[in-house]
């Protein structure tokens, strides 16, 4: 098993920026791609970003390209989730996911409980 929890949600102004982090316990020997995915109200669990186990590879969204940053550090079992120039539209509720696939899937094997992102105008 493995838990993630997220943190550094909160009420960001658009064109600042903000980084979210995800902690891993339990089975973190074992090699996983991790991922974002965000859900905003009243619409469906989107896939933002991913990353490999090794951090070699990175892939993502369309809609956040060149603006959000994945990244990890295995030594601390965290992935980060860098957003710079966020936008009202990137208000959601972000989780933290960990798969044996990559880019990891929709349906991962691990979830966490998310943390809010506000994007003010």
């Amino acid at each position: 098993q493995v838990q993630l929890v997220e943190s550094g949600g909160g009420l960001v102004q658009a064109g600042g920026s903000l980084r979210l982090s995800c902690a891993a316990s339990g089975r973190t020997s074992s090699r996983y791609a991790m991922g974002w995915f965000r859900q905003a109200p009243g619409k469906e669990r989107d896939f933002v970003a991913s990353i490999t186990w090794g951090g070699g590879s990175t892939y993502y969204a369309d809609s956040v390209k060149g603006r959000f940053t994945i990244s990890r550090d295995n030594a601390k079992n965290t992935v980060y989730l860098q957003m710079n120039s966020p936008k009202p539209e990137d208000t959601a509720v972000y989780y933290c996911a960990a798969d044996g696939t990559y880019p990891v899937r929709a349906t991962p094997n691990y979830w966490g409980q998310g943390t809010q992102v506000k994007v003010s105008s």
